[in-house]
C-alpha cells in the first residue's frame, strides 16, 4: 500500500462509511488528517481512535464549510490533500421523492461539493493540490429509487470534470471516486427497501461485482484511496476511478 508520509489531508465525512475509514487509516500510512463531520461524539471516538483532528461543520453551510477549511489549514499547517466523501442517499422512488428532499440531496451533494472544493482552492492556488471527489454509479446508470441521488452526483460530475480543467494551471488535479464499497449508509439503504426491491438488488451485485458482492473498506477501497492521495497518482485528473467490481465496466 502507498504511504502517505507528510501528507496534508483534509477528509470530509469523516465520521462515518467511507470516510470514517480513510480516517482510520491514514494517519498509520503517515498522513497529518483533519476530518470533517456533524457527529461530535462520533468525531470524539475516531479522533481518540486514529489520531486525527476532527472538526465539526455543516456541509451545505458556506459559513460552516469556510470557518471549518480555515481552521483545518491552520491545524496542517498547509493541505495538499482534499478528500470529499461527505453525502447523502437516501432511497425512494421518483414518484415519491418530495420537494424538500430533492433540494436537501442536492444540497448537501452538489452544493456541498461546490462550497468544500470552492473553500480549499485559494489554499491550493498557489503549492497545487489534490482533489479527489465522490460520484456514484447512479450518476452514470439507472438506480431506481435514487434519481435524486443520481441527479446530484451528474451535477458533481459536471462540476469537478470542469474545475480539473480549469484548475490544472495552478496544479491542482481533481478526479473522482465511484465506489460499490459496504458501508453503514450502504446497510442502512438496504432496511428501506422493499423484500421486491432487496432481492432485485441482491441479485444484481451476483451478477455485475467480482465475487457477487460489493467491495470490503480496508481491502478493496483503503489501498485505492491511498494511491490516489499519493504523488504516485500524481499524473492523473479530470477522471473517474470506479472501485466497484466493475457496476461501470463502459462509461
Amino acid at each position: 500500500m502507498e504511504r502517505l508520509d507528510g501528507k496534508r489531508i483534509i477528509i470530509t465525512g469523516g465520521t462515518s462509511g467511507m470516510g470514517e475509514g480513510m480516517t482510520r487509516a491514514f494517519p498509520g500510512l503517515g498522513a497529518k488528517v483533519v476530518f470533517w463531520g456533524r457527529n461530535e461524539a462520533a468525531g470524539a471516538k475516531i479522533a481518540e481512535d486514529s489520531g486525527a483532528t476532527f472538526v465539526k461543520v455543516e456541509i451545505s453551510d458556506e459559513d460552516s464549510v469556510n470557518a471549518a477549511m480555515e481552521k483545518s489549514v491552520e491545524i496542517l499547517g498547509g493541505v495538499d490533500v482534499l478528500v470529499h466523501a461527505a453525502g447523502i442517499a437516501p432511497n425512494c422512488p421518483a414518484e415519491a421523492i418530495t420537494a424538500e428532499s430533492f433540494k436537501e440531496v442536492l444540497d448537501t451533494n452538489a452544493f456541498g461539493t461546490f462550497l468544500v472544493n470552492k473553500a480549499v482552492f485559494p489554499h491550493m492556488k498557489d503549492t497545487g493540490g489534490n482533489i479527489i471527489n465522490f460520484t456514484s454509479a447512479s450518476a452514470f446508470i439507472n438506480s431506481p429509487t435514487q434519481a435524486h441521488y443520481g441527479a446530484s452526483k451528474g451535477a458533481v460530475n459536471a462540476w469537478s470534470r470542469t474545475i480539473a480543467f480549469e484548475w490544472m494551471k495552478y496544479n491542482i488535479r481533481v478526479n473522482l471516486i465511484a465506489p460499490c464499497i459496504k458501508t453503514p449508509m450502504y446497510e442502512k439503504m438496504c432496511s428501506l427497501m422493499t423484500p421486491e426491491q432487496l432481492a432485485a438488488h441482491k441479485t444484481m451485485l451476483a451478477n455485475i461485482c467480482l465475487g457477487g458482492d460489493m467491495g470490503d473498506m480496508d481491502t478493496d477501497f483503503i489501498p485505492v484511496m491511498a494511491f490516489m492521495a499519493s504523488d504516485s497518482s500524481k499524473f492523473i485528473t479530470g477522471q473517474t476511478i470506479s472501485v466497484d467490481g466493475g457496476v461501470m465496466m463502459v462509461r
